[in-house]
């Protein structure tokens, strides 16, 4: 089972906060025309903090906003726009930050916008508590957008599971193994589940932790061996209970596959298909199992996003829906922002257009880039990178699909600089060297990988196939890259 990502839920966000926000609004409500939505300020901890609160000032943007009781639907509409692309920037993770230009006012990614509009609507839920009539109105409008807005969005399932030897009696008895001991809906929604719904809920006392250890008598035959791990004693109980017939959790162990197709597990045949590719991690291990939950699959447009703490009143782990699942349809988790590399060697399966597949960039940062005529360049990040050209909506100048951080990069090491009272055809000229760099770079990386074979993959190992899915999925950024910079080259002489 994945483990819970770091950074900011909806869950922390401070009562205070939302109580301070709902007084306002009670306050303004009570005599004026107001109605006052605040935002959870940013986190001054954030290691993004600095460009994040950049990005806010450059569009005249707070974490506090006023809406008018009698405004039209549309004016309420104006506003909320600008909620959502602060919610947007505060959610902002270091590849959003980098791949973000300037001009782009989102989605940034399906998981920010889900992440957004969420932060949004549980607070303005929260208000809709303590609000008097005249902001209810207001109020509910904005939710309602909301919620239609969720689920508007056209999203569908990008996870390229591996195909693994099933067994649909023992998936079926730890299924009722879970309503025995407590455990909700899961894996497929069997009726329409809509946003903040409950999707499934595991009891705590289901939960394979380091709690659980502790309470067995293998962890004090072992707490007091040197150099022993938690990792290592949960291992061994889990081990334990797999083969003990009196377990509590034998159909969870029992349900679980033979054997784990993953990128572990790679035969030769596979490595060397992985020739030319980018193939690393630095997966960590986890001290939780989840039974029943670990059935639900990965996407880079999950249903679930936010989950990982135990609610301490239930005394169980909910997974609420962050957009709708219609009956009939698979629910999805995030396993975490993950490439494919990741999820290939620590789950065995590869998605399409995952914004966190990128490719690091090796170039010299030692010029001061605060130099820079661009602003957007003034940034904390050193590293630079690339991904699919694809995911870009800027397709023309002055960036050609490319990051607008590295373009302005190379500009800047170039000495070819914009300037805005140049020549037009200065201007071009220092495109196209930029543009040629890029070339000179991604051009042996492409040939390196070789061109695409006429394998027979359908009769292929599975490690081979994904091998060489992966291998695909690496041209084909690295093309996209190639493609975009001959074709800005072509602009420049048209």
């Amino acid at each position: 089972m994945p483990k819970p990502q770091s950074g900011r839920r909806l869950s922390d966000i401070p009562a205070a906060t939302m109580a301070a926000a709902a007084a306002e609004v009670a306050a303004a409500g009570g005599g004026g025309e107001m109605v006052v939505v605040r935002l959870p300020p940013l986190s001054e901890d954030d290691p993004l903090f600095q460009d994040k609160k950049r990005i806010l000032d450059s569009r005249n943007l707070s974490c506090l906003f006023q809406v008018p009781n009698s405004c039209s639907a549309a004016d309420a509409f104006k506003v909320l726009d600008r909620m959502i692309q602060a919610a947007r920037i505060a959610h902002m993770d270091e590849l959003e930050l980098y791949f973000t230009g300037d001009e782009d006012f989102g989605p940034l990614s399906t998981r920010n916008e889900l992440e957004s509009l969420n932060l949004l609507l549980k607070i303005l839920n929260t208000l809709l508590l303590t609000a008097n009539v005249g902001a209810m109105g207001v109020l509910q409008v904005l939710c309602d957008e909301i919620l239609l807005r969720l689920r508007s969005l056209e999203l569908e399932d990008n996870g390229q599971m591996v195909v693994q030897i099933r067994n649909q009696n023992m998936e079926d008895s730890l299924l009722k193994w879970g309503e025995q001991h407590g455990a909700g809906r899961g894996m497929v929604a069997s009726e329409n589940i809509d946003v903040g719904d409950i999707a499934l809920e595991i009891p705590e006392s289901s939960i394979i932790s380091e709690e659980l250890l502790c309470q067995s008598d293998m962890f004090l035959a072992l707490k007091d061996l040197d150099s022993i791990t938690t990792e290592t004693m949960l291992l061994l109980w889990s081990i334990r209970e797999r083969y003990s017939p009196s377990s509590k959790f034998k159909i969870y162990f029992e349900a679980l596959p033979a054997n784990f197709n993953t990128g572990l597990s790679f035969g030769i045949d596979a490595l060397a298909a992985l020739e030319g590719t980018l193939l690393f991690d630095d997966g960590k291990l986890t001290t939780c199992l989840i039974p029943i939950a670990g059935l639900l699959n990965h996407s880079v447009s999950p249903h679930i996003i936010n989950y990982g703490r135990v609610d301490k009143a239930t005394k169980s782990l909910k997974f609420p829906l962050s957009r709708p699942c219609k009956a009939g349809e698979q629910c999805f988790l995030s396993y975490g922002k993950h490439p494919g590399s990741h999820l290939i060697t620590f789950y065995g399966f590869l998605p399409r257009d995952n914004p966190y597949d990128v490719i690091p960039l090796d170039l010299d940062t030692s010029v001061d880039e605060e130099d820079s005529s661009s602003p957007s360049v003034t940034t904390s990040q050193t590293s630079h990178m690339v991904r699919g050209t694809w995911l870009s909506r800027l397709r023309g100048p002055p960036t050609y699909g490319l990051p607008h951080r590295l373009v302005s990069h190379l500009h800047a090491i170039l000495g070819c600089n914009q300037n805005e009272s140049a020549p037009e055809a200065d201007n071009k000229e220092n495109d196209r060297m930029v543009l040629e760099t890029l070339l000179s770079i991604f051009t042996p990386m492409l040939e390196g990988l070789g061109e695409p074979d006429d394998f027979d993959r359908e009769n292929a190992c599975w490690d081979v196939k994904l091998a060489l899915d992966y291998k695909d999925l690496q041209r084909r950024i690295v093309l996209s890259i190639v493609t975009s910079c001959t074709s800005g080259l072509a602009m420049l002489d048209s």
